[in-house]
Order: C-alpha cells, then sequence, then structure tokens
C-alpha cells in the first residue's frame, strides 16, 4: 500500500504545515512498497531501452518516465508519445518544439532517442535523474488527491527555477507560463485573473499578466522569482485567492484581509 501524505488543512497555513513535514513525507513515500516495485524496475532496465518503440512497449517503464515529467495521463497516449520522442528536439520542426506544453520538449530532451545517435538510457546516473524526478512527482500527484491547491504549490518552485534560468527573454518566459497549464492556473489565480481570460489574443494575456505581476508582487518580470520572498508571495496570493473563491463563510473574512495586506504590499 503506498504512503498517503498528510495535509492536514488547506489555505496557507495548511501549506506552512506541508512545508514543515514535507521532507520526511517524502522519505516516506519514497520507501513505500509500490514506489520501491516501481523504481527497482526501471532502474533495473531501462539500459536495455535504446529505442522510443521499446519505452512505449513497456508500460511499467513508459509509467515512470511519463510520471518524471507529470505527463501521467498520457499513459495510453503511445503513437503520439512516441513520436514525441523519436522527433527529439533539435529540429524546430519536431512535434515537441510546436506543442505548447513544454512538458513534452523536457521528456524528449531528456530521454534523448530523436537527438543522439546513443540515448541518454544509457548514461549511468540517467536512472537516478529520472526516478527522483518520478518520486518527486508522484508525492506531488498524491497530495493533490487531498488537495490539488497544495499540488500547484508544490509543483512551483522546480517550474519557476527552470523558467528564470532558461535562455530567452522575459517575454519568452511568460509565454512559457501560458503554455504550462499548472503554473497558468497559479499565475491566473493568485493574480485575480478572469476565467474568460485565456480566449484573448496571447499579445493582450502578455500584457495582462504583467500588469497584473506588477500590481500584486512589485515587478512584471519572470526574472523576480529567483527571489524566494517573491516565489513565497505568489504562492501566498494563490492559496488565498484559491481560498476565496473555494472556501467556506468561516474562513473568507481572514483569507480576505490576508489578501488586503498582501495587496498593499506589492
Amino acid at each position: 500500500m503506498s504512503y498517503q501524505p498528510v495535509v492536514p488543512f488547506g489555505g496557507y497555513a495548511g501549506w506552512v504545515v506541508l512545508q514543515r513535514t514535507k521532507d520526511n513525507q517524502q522519505e516516506a513515500f519514497n520507501q513505500s512498497a509500490e514506489m520501491q516495485r516501481e523504481t527497482d524496475y526501471f532502474r533495473e532496465n531501462i539500459s536495455k531501452i535504446t529505442t522510443a518503440e521499446d519505452l512505449v512497449s513497456d508500460y511499467r517503464m513508459l509509467k515512470v518516465a511519463l510520471g518524471a515529467f507529470g505527463l501521467d495521463d498520457d499513459i495510453n497516449n503511445k503513437f503520439f508519445i512516441e513520436k514525441v520522442l523519436d522527433e527529439g528536439t533539435l529540429n524546430s520542426d519536431a512535434l515537441a518544439n510546436k506543442l505548447s506544453d513544454k512538458r513534452y520538449f523536457k521528456l524528449a530532451e531528456a530521454f534523448g532517442f530523436g537527438n543522439f545517435s546513443v540515448p541518454s538510457t544509457v548514461i549511468s546516473d540517467f536512472p537516478d535523474k529520472i526516478i527522483s524526478a518520478y518520486q518527486e512527482k508522484q508525492f506531488q500527484v498524491a497530495v493533490g488527491e487531498q488537495n490539488e491547491d497544495m499540488r500547484l504549490a508544490l509543483n512551483l518552485d522546480e517550474e519557476l527555477t527552470s523558467l528564470v534560468n532558461k535562455d530567452t527573454s522575459d517575454n519568452g518566459r511568460w509565454y512559457s507560463v501560458m503554455g504550462n497549464p499548472a503554473l497558468r492556473t497559479v499565475f491566473e489565480t493568485a493574480l485575480g485573473l478572469p476565467s474568460s481570460f485565456g480566449t484573448l489574443d496571447l499579445d493582450q494575456q502578455l500584457s495582462m499578466f504583467r500588469d497584473k505581476a506588477d500590481q500584486y508582487l512589485g515587478d512584471s518580470e519572470i526574472s523576480q522569482f529567483s527571489d524566494p520572498e517573491k516565489q513565497d508571495k505568489l504562492v501566498k496570493l494563490f492559496l488565498i485567492r484559491s481560498e476565496l473563491a473555494n472556501g467556506t463563510t468561516n474562513s473568507y473574512s481572514a483569507a480576505s484581509n490576508a489578501l488586503t495586506l498582501l495587496s498593499g504590499a506589492g
């Protein structure tokens, strides 16, 4: 039986508790029998996988590979995943480069089937990298089964760090936010953007993201999130606004007051 993470309550207070206990909970989750079976199988067999076809033909292997990039729901989309992997990332016409969801790019880049004559699967430290990412993502999934907001918040640090370090313009980083479903949800909620926002022209969306970020965070650039305090403020805004939208009447007043204070501090 898998270890079930403990998420005692929601909102920012619940996030603080989860942060304090995460390392111990993650370790217990990693040591659960089910996780051990999945990761041991991957570690023992991944070096035998030399093509995208090999990978998608092994359900247990593919489950870990996709799960490491948050693509669990694609487990049955074998033809699509094989094409993403086969075409790699080096050619501008490759499928991974055309998809707005950059998780597929990261998957294809990591495995390297379409980029090099020898894929990454035979490199000695490759199994540990994928397994570590898989354990982290699956812990987030388990947390999300109890509280989806907490899952999104847990995912934020890795995604923002990757974006900040990305060799592109800040507009390019914002477009990456728009193409990442989890990040987009956090930013739209935290910045108080309406549900109809996604129907606007991309340039209009970019302008609104920048304006709202400047209003609530004091800076319109994604590069600001190299500062842990800015990341923390984004998480606070996200969890408080989500609580306002979905919380009980009793929590509404406290969340509203907290949002007012945060907005003023921006």
